[in-house]
């Protein structure tokens, strides 16, 4: 009887702990950061690794609060894209935001299929991300909002040293009358209010 009882205890703790690394995988999964998750969903397609950036998630953080204080889920409950991502000083950027759920998994795997979504998680060149949600006054919303950017000067190549040979004087060239010709919109997009003109970001996509 004892030699059974003693099988029976170590066989209880084999299946205890084939249990618990079967869990292992699953509990690694859940506990990967967001960029981390980012990050797997590029390399398997063919694009660059993205860390968290601080600016980046006080741009998604607001975004994200203010959705939940209005209950709305729109990228204009804070003004136009290129204005609150200016700060980053990124050469491109997009935004995706979501409600739902409760947990980063599930709203990346909605992203993921949707088209849109998914073209921005791709987005090429992007190097940095900021994630954040927030629920609304109910407590039973929750909002999320990513931003994803790149393109950023430090991420560009230096340019090659300038050769030593005979310098070249400039020649002035005369002044030509004031033109009333119109700005030029770089990007095709909206154009932007006055005061925005002097952003140079190219928004990539925002999608709900």
């Amino acid at each position: 009887m004892a030699v059974l009882r003693f099988m029976s205890h170590g066989l209880r703790a084999l299946v205890v702990a084939a249990i618990m690394f079967m869990a292992v995988p699953a509990a690694q999964a859940e506990d990967a950061s967001p960029a981390a998750q980012i990050s797997a969903f590029r390399l398997k397609n063919g694009e660059g690794r993205v860390i968290r950036d601080a600016t980046l998630d006080r741009i998604a953080l607001e975004q994200a609060r203010a959705m939940a204080e209005k209950d709305d889920l729109s990228h204009e409950v804070l003004g136009p894209f290129t204005r609150r991502v200016a700060p980053s000083k990124a050469g491109r950027a997009a935004e995706n935001i979501a409600y739902g759920y409760d947990n980063f998994d599930k709203t990346l795997g909605q992203w993921i299929n949707s088209p849109g979504h998914r073209k921005n998680l791709l987005l090429p060149k992007a190097t940095k991300v900021g994630i954040a949600s927030a629920r609304n006054a109910s407590g039973k919303r929750t909002y999320w909002a990513m931003v994803i950017a790149g393109d950023y000067d430090s991420d560009r190549p230096k340019p090659a040293p300038k050769s030593r040979g005979k310098a070249v004087v400039a020649q002035t060239a005369p002044r030509a009358e004031k033109s009333e010709t119109k700005p030029v919109t770089r990007w095709g997009a909206k154009p932007p209010a006055s005061k925005d003109c002097h952003l140079n970001i190219k928004v990539i996509g925002l999608c709900i």
